[in-house]
């Protein structure tokens, strides 16, 4: 009896190894390659990306190469991010990864350019993504690695009830601020991409054209005039208990906006346009470019040199370029479209009219966005 007890744990340990290697294989019971796409952002990039990967799964001129897992992390946190853990995956040597497709902006572009080197990511192949004929847009940089396949842009939004006409220029902006003191806020620095368009855009403002896609460290410099402005502008800022507070996140100044507790912020165009249409935010809230204007660009999809299933990730980045995906984009997140106008729908397609992918203002300053966050945490947030 005591022999068949043995046997039988042995088999069941054995069965339960052998799950384990099945598991790890990266295929799901269908026997088809289960790529795994990489995403971080606020949670309305969630929930965006999994009814896209929902629409490709349910798709039969791709699901029958593959099957797609969204793998979400939220800005902002404190978590590792995911640049944090590609690197470090791609440093340690590691091969035969789950980093099988990555969406990327500019500063993690630039990141991985140089701190990893463009061996991390393979030098995508145009023929294998047919979608692609049809888009002239290009990221900034790593230009033949990295995908394009949505705009975005941070943008003015304001309680149009309040402010008839916003201000048009950042003077006019300052203007505003003192006048109407505590009415306007921005993100704190790290905590998401409309705040931190803000605080470049302000520093950037005093320094050559350049610069702004620069990752030498000689520009730190000249970052005074620009910190000197935040500081400037800080005591009119949202406060609450009689102390200004920086919001953490991209929602949390929209928050702001909805309870009316502020009447303007900078936000990112998608999330604005997508919170009137699904009643987060009043109707009331309107956008608009300042000028200068704030930044804006376009995310890719890079194809990791480590990952299993490059592939079957190339399905991936064609559906994501399809009529049917970008519409998708369109109706959900506001995303600016890539594709030709003829292809999208007329009513959604609206939304977006004046927001031209091709007159965004691109920033990408690689690892000084570390520095920049890290001085405006040390000498902007700890005013009084």
């Amino acid at each position: 009896m005591m022999k068949l007890k043995k046997i039988a744990v042995f088999l069941m340990v054995l069965l339960l190894v052998a799950g384990t290697v099945m598991a790890g294989g990266g295929k799901e019971s269908s026997g088809k390659p289960e790529v795994n796409v990489w995403v971080s952002g606020s949670d309305n990039i969630r929930i965006i990306y999994e009814k896209l990967a929902d629409s490709f799964n349910k798709n039969p001129e791709y699901n029958q190469y593959c099957t797609v897992k969204i793998q979400f992390i939220a800005t902002g946190g404190g978590a590792q991010t995911i640049q944090d853990k590609i690197l470090a995956a791609y440093k340690a040597g590691q091969k035969n990864t789950t980093f099988d497709l990555v969406e990327s902006g500019d500063d993690q572009i630039a990141a991985y350019m140089s701190e990893g080197g463009p061996e991390m990511f393979l030098r995508y192949d145009p023929s294998k993504i047919s979608n692609l004929r049809e888009v002239t847009a290009r990221p900034a940089l790593g230009a033949e690695y990295f995908v394009p396949y949505r705009g975005t842009t941070v943008v003015m939004a304001y309680n149009s009830d309040v402010i008839r006409t916003p201000p048009k220029t950042v003077q006019d902006l300052t203007n505003w601020i003192k006048q109407n003191p505590g009415r306007f806020v921005y993100n704190a620095a790290g905590t998401g991409g409309a705040g931190d368009s803000f605080i470049r855009s302000s520093i950037y403002n005093f320094m050559p054209t350049e610069a702004f896609m620069s990752s030498d460290t000689k520009w730190m410099a000249q970052w005074d005039k620009g910190f000197a402005y935040l500081a400037e502008i800080h005591p009119f800022m949202y406060k609450s208990s009689g102390r200004v507070v920086y919001p953490n996140k991209n929602q949390g100044t929209l928050d702001l906006l909805a309870s009316k507790e502020i009447d303007m912020c900078p936000a990112w165009a998608d999330q604005a346009i997508s919170g009137v249409k699904n009643g987060s935010l009043p109707a009331s809230i309107k956008i608009y470019q300042i000028e200068p204007s704030l930044t804006g660009a376009v995310n890719t999809f890079g194809i990791p040199s480590f990952g299993r299933y490059p592939e079957e990730a190339y399905r991936f980045i064609d559906f994501m370029l399809s009529a049917e995906a970008q519409n998708l984009l369109l109706a959900e997140l506001a995303a600016i479209p890539l594709i030709p106008n003829s292809k999208l729908d007329s009513g959604n397609a609206a939304t977006v009219r004046d927001l031209d992918v091709n007159n965004f203002r691109t920033q990408s300053i690689g690892s000084l966005s570390t520095e920049l966050n890290r001085r405006w945490n040390e000498t902007i947030v700890t005013l009084p």
